[in-house]
């Protein structure tokens, strides 16, 4: 089989239409046309259902799509291990974590890495959907629950509470509960019992999101329950990585707290050699051992 007419058929399927694929591979149209009819030749199958609004793929480009993408994954792993092969670090590494962690917690730490490797360029994807390590969708993870496949070299990073905050001047004006009977009388700004989010999190708050008398606020990640919070809209539900970075959020009903959530880095097995997975890696446990230090000072 010819690979340069799989890599076309892998452009034309990913992207949909016959003149897309083109435009990422620099090709007329027609030549790319001429590449799919050709590799159906030869495979003596239709690789696609042709209509006014695009590209459909048959059973049988099915079935192709997923063992290019297979392979596309592959080459990919082999051009980073062959990059990472020299001395300097640099190159893009894609990680993957959660919205909150990454845009609260990683994202300010990075200047850290850069200032060491300038010429690294990290691709930080924020989503809640967990990213498939083995297929190759992100290099690195930073998950709160230990992963599952069994194909990935994992380190326990911390272990994170949920609990109760709210500004200085919210208490000020509203008061302080001492009480969870108390805390139904405070606006409380939550995450949905909807939304994703780690199951010890949505246990913990459920029965006060279900007492609650006054007002609530639903919010899908903790960077807009933090900003609600500091802003004086209530009392919100927040990670107590938090802490360290904005010492100005009160605890409150501090005997209350979510079960531990641990945090995992992950990344694939084929990617133990990697200078760049190495450098982020010592990077991150160098972030969390000084976390860790300035936690148990302040306690």
């Amino acid at each position: 089989m010819d690979w340069d007419k799989v890599r076309i058929f892998h452009a034309v399927a990913d992207a949909g239409s016959l003149t897309h694929a083109g435009e990422v591979l620099h090709l007329s149209q027609s030549a790319v046309s001429r590449q799919i009819r050709g590799l159906e030749e030869s495979l003596n199958v239709t690789l696609f259902h042709r209509h006014a609004r695009g590209l459909i793929l048959t059973e049988q480009g099915e079935l192709l799509f997923e063992a290019a993408k297979r392979m596309s994954k592959q080459l990919e792993a082999a051009a980073a291990q062959i990059k990472d092969s020299e001395d300097e670090v640099f190159g893009e590494l894609r990680v993957t974590t959660t919205t909150g962690f990454g845009s609260l917690w990683l994202a300010p730490r990075l200047p850290h890495l850069y200032e060491k490797y300038p010429n690294l360029r990290i691709n930080l994807m924020l989503e809640e959907r967990v990213l498939d390590l083995p297929m190759r969708e992100a290099d690195v993870a930073i998950r709160m629950k230990e992963p599952s496949q069994a194909d990935l070299i994992r380190r326990r990073l911390m272990d994170v509470n949920l609990k109760f905050y709210a500004s200085k001047a919210y208490l000020e004006a509203n008061g302080t509960p001492a009480t969870a009977a108390e805390m139904r009388k405070h606006r409380l700004i939550s995450q949905a019992p909807s939304a994703p989010q780690v199951s010890a999190g949505a246990a913990w708050v459920a029965p006060f999101i279900d007492e609650n008398e006054t007002s609530l606020l639903t919010v899908n990640n903790y960077f807009g329950i933090l900003q609600a919070v500091r802003n004086g809209l209530g009392i919100g539900t927040l990670p107590d990585y938090l802490t360290v970075d904005f010492p100005e959020l009160m605890n409150v009903l501090p005997e209350s707290a979510s079960a531990p959530v641990p945090v995992y880095l992950a990344y694939p097995g084929e990617l133990r050699q990697s200078k760049r997975v190495a450098v982020f890696k010592d990077f991150v446990l160098n972030e969390v051992i000084a976390y860790r230090k300035i936690m148990r000072e302040t306690q």
